[in-house]
C-alpha cells in the first residue's frame, strides 16, 4: 500500500483525487483548513511547518506521492498576497520539506498544481514570479499587492510551474527517484471556481473564457490525470506540464506550443 499526501484534500480536485486513490486501496494524507486528518493553514510558515510535521509523523517519513492541491482564486475582495502564500509558497514548502520521505520510498513521485491561465491571460506580472521564484515572500506578496488579486492567480501559478520545471530534472529529485510534473487543469467545477462563478466582477470573466470540448472540467477527470502521473506507468514523466483544459489553451495560442529552441547566436 501507497501513502500519499494531498493538500486541499476537503473539497475539489484535492477530494476527488483522494477519493480516488483511497478507492485504490491507497493510504491517503489529507491536510486542509477543515474535514481532514491534519488541520493547518498553508498561508503561514507555521501552518507549513505544522503540516510537514504532520505528513512526516503520519507517513513514518516515507511517502510514496505528493500533490499540494490547496489554491485560492483571485477576488477583488481577497488580499492579493493570500494567493502567493497559498499557491506557490503554500506548494514548494511542502515539496522541499518532503523531499526526503519521498526520496525514502525510491519510486516517489510528486503533482503540482498549475492553470492554463498561464498561458491564456495576457500582462501577466513577471516581478510577482520572480520574486516567488527567488524564494522571496515578501517581495513577491509587495508585487502582488501593486498588481491585483484578480492579477496574482496566474503569476503564482506560472511561478510553480517554472519551479517545478527547473527542480524536476535535478539530482535532488528525478536522481533521487522522485517523479516531478505538473498539471495544468482549465475552469473546472469547483467550489473555489464557483466563488468566482458568484462574484459579480468574476463570475463575467469566468463565463467568458472559451472551452472548444463546451463545458467546464469535472474534478474526476483532473484527478484521473494526476493519478497517473503519481502511478507506476508515468515513470517516464519527468518535469512535464500537462493542460487538461478542454482545448483552451490549444484555441487561444494555436502555434506557440511547441515552441522551437532559438538557435544559438553566432
Amino acid at each position: 500500500m501507497r501513502t500519499i499526501a494531498i493538500t486541499g484534500s476537503a473539497s475539489g480536485i484535492g477530494a476527488a483525487t483522494a477519493k480516488r486513490l483511497e478507492g485504490e486501496g491507497q493510504r491517503v494524507i489529507g491536510v486542509d483548513l477543515r474535514d481532514a486528518e491534519i488541520v493547518a493553514d498553508l498561508s503561514t510558515p507555521d501552518g507549513r511547518r505544522a503540516a510537514i510535521d504532520g505528513i512526516l509523523e503520519l507517513s513514518g517519513g516515507k511517502l510514496d506521492g505528493l500533490v499540494p492541491c490547496a489554491g485560492l482564486m483571485g477576488l477583488p475582495d481577497r488580499p492579493a498576497s493570500l494567493l502567493v502564500s497559498v499557491n506557490y509558497f503554500g506548494s514548494i514548502e511542502l515539496f522541499e520539506g518532503l523531499r526526503e520521505a519521498l526520496a525514502a520510498s525510491g519510486e516517489a513521485a510528486a503533482v503540482g498544481l498549475c492553470s492554463n491561465s498561464t498561458t491564456t491571460s495576457p500582462g501577466l506580472s513577471m516581478d510577482i514570479v520572480e520574486a516567488c521564484v527567488a524564494g522571496d515572500e515578501d517581495a513577491a506578496c509587495t508585487a502582488a499587492e501593486r498588481a491585483g488579486s484578480i492579477q496574482t492567480y496566474a503569476p503564482t501559478k506560472l511561478a510553480l510551474g517554472h519551479w517545478i520545471r527547473s527542480r524536476a530534472t535535478t539530482e535532488d529529485w528525478i536522481g533521487r527517484g522522485i517523479t516531478l510534473n505538473a498539471v495544468a487543469p482549465g475552469k473546472t467545477q469547483t467550489p473555489m471556481v464557483a466563488e468566482g462563478k458568484a462574484h459579480p466582477v468574476m463570475g463575467p470573466l469566468l463565463d467568458a473564457f472559451p472551452i472548444p470540448a463546451g463545458r467546464d472540467g469535472r474534478p474526476e477527470e483532473i484527478a484521473n490525470l494526476i493519478c497517473y502521473l503519481l502511478g507506476p506507468e508515468a515513470r517516464f514523466f519527468v518535469g512535464s506540464v500537462i493542460f487538461c483544459d478542454g482545448g483552451t489553451d490549444a484555441l487561444l495560442r494555436p502555434q506557440d506550443w511547441p515552441a522551437p529552441m532559438p538557435a544559438p547566436e553566432r
